[in-house]
């Protein structure tokens, strides 16, 4: 394969991940009140790092890299608890928790397969379930062009962009080619920004007056502090996304047929943790590997790591243009929330592919399931419900995703926990049909 076709096979990986990539320092940096010029830096060193992370991946050493040709993005499950911290803690709570959950992540990667018992379908189906539906409301709000009461809300021209951009996402996904069903997302918010930008709707003169090249900055929005309870429910993302990544190591195994075992996955395991130390170091986020690109290696029957490679140096070349930054700033909500509503149902649909796995027959199983996305999207509904929590708990009970995944886990627990001191034929009644 000559360097113009690898080049360009990578590049094809770096659109298919662009927009799940940028998307989540707009909607966190969004969320917790960043002026334009944070958004634009938050953005460029999002993208400067996912191509870190991806290096850490696909580069083996003695000490990091599955050796399998991965790309690697921030997490939607982090995007939540994020909001949650920095709403609460200030924005340098989430760096500090992101180091510290890093080094937690390298100190466990060899037991990962003893702590996955503690996510069974039921749990981590909830979990990612509830990632999902409790982030549509922000699509939605997007889509409608802001906040209900805002000038403007829910108008015609608001829904017609974000209606077209979910209906151009749909067609490339139905008639597209490999490469643009892989990269659907992302030329859809091209397409619907440009019509946007047609109707007097998109100021590009941020663009033309962002520098040509910056330089990535340690501690950018200052040293990081720590709090324990933002510790952990950053610590609990980290290990819902090393259970997720350990599906996509199996699965690129497989498409590839290159066998991993232990040693392999808990390098991968180490990747992701050091990728998230320099996350919290250079103000960015917590990342996982991308099915999207899965998908792209197993349609496209590339296999070659070089592409990837190739990823990883012009993500990293990306974040020291403040330009193209800038522009992924400006595009419009209802377009960014059209996307945002196609990608967070895709969540929601992964998590109940998840509970497929899950015996319903059981009514441990219904009742842990019920409650637990129940709590999340209650606390999603009505946020005033928390209010009176001490200000401890309400880092974990703020947000519906860690609200909802706290229940999911200690239910699990709970009824594991009877059922150990149960009579074996009282459990086995139980665990018939009602």
């Amino acid at each position: 394969m000559n360097t113009f076709k690898t080049a360009s096979l990578g590049f094809q990986h770096l659109l298919a991940m662009y927009t799940g990539a940028a998307i989540v320092p707009l909607i966190v940096g969004g969320a917790i009140g960043l002026g334009p010029t944070e958004l634009a830096y938050l953005v460029a060193i999002d993208l400067f790092m996912c191509g870190v992370a991806t290096l850490l991946q696909v580069w083996t050493t003695c000490f990091t890299g599955v050796g399998l040709p991965v790309v690697l993005g921030c997490t939607f499950t982090a995007v939540g608890p994020m909001i949650a911290i920095g709403s609460s803690s200030g924005i340098t709570a989430i760096y500090g928790a992101l180091i510290a959950s890093g080094i937690i992540v390298i100190l466990i990667s060899g037991f990962v397969g003893k702590l996955a018992r503690f996510f069974p379908p039921v749990v981590l189906g909830s979990v990612v379930t509830i990632i999902g539906l409790s982030l549509i409301p922000v699509a939605i709000n997007d889509i409608g062009g802001g906040m209900p009461g805002e000038p403007g809300f829910a108008s015609m021209q608001n829904l017609a962009l974000g209606g077209l951009t979910i209906g151009l996402i749909l067609v490339l996904n139905r008639i597209g080619t490999v490469f643009t069903r892989a990269a659907a997302v992302l030329f859809a918010v091209l397409i619907g920004t440009g019509v946007a930008a047609f109707l007097g709707l998109v100021d590009f003169s941020p663009v033309r007056e962002a520098g040509w090249f910056q330089m990535v900055q340690p501690f950018y929005f200052g040293m990081p502090t720590f709090d324990v309870s933002a510790i952990l429910v950053m610590t609990l993302v980290a290990i819902i996304s090393m259970i997720e990544s350990t599906g996509v190591f199996l699965a690129l195994s497989d498409i590839t047929k290159k066998p991993i075992g232990s040693n392999e996955l808990t390098k991968g395991y180490r990747a992701e943790g050091v990728a998230t130390i320099l996350g919290g170091i250079f103000n960015s986020f917590p990342y996982t590997t991308f099915s999207q690109n899965v998908g792209l290696v197993q349609l496209s029957g590339v296999k070659s790591r070089r592409v990837i490679f190739w990823t990883s140096g012009l993500l990293i070349l990306l974040g020291f243009l403040p330009k193209v930054a800038t522009f992924t700033t400006l595009i419009p909500k209802p377009v960014l929330g059209g996307a945002m509503l196609v990608m967070f149902g895709t969540v929601a649909a992964s998590g109940i592919r998840i509970l497929s796995q899950v015996d319903f027959a059981k009514n441990e199983n219904l009742i842990t399931i019920a409650l637990s996305i129940g709590v999340g999207l209650g606390i999603t509904a009505n946020p005033a419900i928390v209010a009176n929590m001490p200000e401890a708990v309400q880092l974990f009970t703020d947000s519906a995703i860690v609200a909802g995944s706290f229940t999911a886990l200690l239910l699990n627990g709970f009824f594991r926990l009877v059922d150990r001191f149960r009579p074996a034929e009282v459990v086995a009644d139980n665990r018939q049909v009602s």
